[in-house]
């Protein structure tokens, strides 16, 4: 007995060991959503998008589902193509957001006037809405990636005015920081401070959100290779290492990298080149399989 349940966790550990990083990625301007081999970066499985469906958010659910933001509104998907459910806005807003919470529900961030931050339940029926107006007419620049926190806040990297707030659930703004670059995404760190992708400004900031102060810059020039684009999702690793995705669908310049990951002394570990198969990655989510 004790023979046969060593034996099985061996199978297990050995299971474990043989599987491989994948990464799950998007970008407007790409005609489809992939999943990449990180270590060849093959792609081993891809959807096509309709030419009006740029990608600006794309993540996994724990059940293995793919669920992605387009422009006209948010869908969830298996990998076979067959959809889950798909929930779609109105002509005159734009969806940016598209994330699984540790509830089970699905929260969207819809562009308009007001912005919009619609959770769903796991059918894809909303359950909760709640507006905030950015003061921003030109839904490109209102934001790109909300955040929702332990804390039950959100998060909202106002691209426009450069600064994140955070709102209750109530839509009551709690805070308002400032940033130097103009905030399209963010992540929070162990240590609580936030990670911020700041698109055209070409940068990730780390910033103390109690003392409104930013800690740490990462620009072209702290690099070990390559230069930043456009900065879009950023995911931070548990050994402090940062996966960027490279957006370079604005720029000329095809040799710089994709996607880039770099450790804590901001030395590229691994990229990803530009290749006319894989190019115009600005969200992406590693996974093990």
């Amino acid at each position: 007995m004790k023979k046969g349940l060593i034996c099985v966790m061996l199978l297990l550990v050995c299971s474990a060991c043989r599987q491989k990083e994948k990464l799950l990625a998007g970008g407007a301007g790409w005609p489809q959503i992939a999943i990449l081999d990180k270590a060849s970066g093959k792609i081993e499985w891809s959807h096509p998008l309709a030419p009006e469906e740029e990608c600006n958010d794309v993540e996994m659910t724990p059940q293995g589902e793919i669920l992605y933001a387009y422009k006209g509104g948010a869908r969830l998907i298996t990998r076979r193509g067959r959809v889950v459910w798909d929930y779609r806005v109105k002509e005159s807003e734009a969806v940016y957001t598209a994330t699984c919470l540790e509830s089970g529900r699905y929260l969207l961030a819809v562009a308009g006037l007001p912005m919009r931050l619609v959770e769903l339940d796991r059918k894809g029926m909303p359950v909760k809405e709640v507006t905030y107006r950015t003061a921003t007419q030109d839904l490109t620049r209102q934001f790109r990636h909300v955040l929702k926190t332990q804390q039950n806040t959100y998060l909202i990297p106002l691209t426009d005015k450069y600064k994140i707030v955070e709102l209750n659930e109530d839509g009551k703004v709690l805070r308002s920081v400032y940033s130097e670059g103009e905030p399209v995404a963010l992540v929070s760190a162990e240590n609580g401070n936030w990670l911020i992708a700041c698109g055209n400004s070409r940068c990730i900031l780390e910033i103390h959100p109690e003392y409104r102060k930013i800690v740490r810059r990462i620009e072209t020039r702290d690099l070990s290779y390559g230069s930043l684009l456009y900065v879009g999702e950023i995911v931070r690793y548990k050994n402090g290492n940062t996966l960027i995705a490279n957006w370079n669908g604005e720029s000329d310049d095809k040799t710089q990298p994709v996607l880039l990951e770099i450790d804590p002394d901001n030395k590229v570990v691994w990229r990803l080149p530009y290749t006319p198969e894989v190019s115009n990655i600005s969200t992406v989510y590693p996974f093990f399989e």
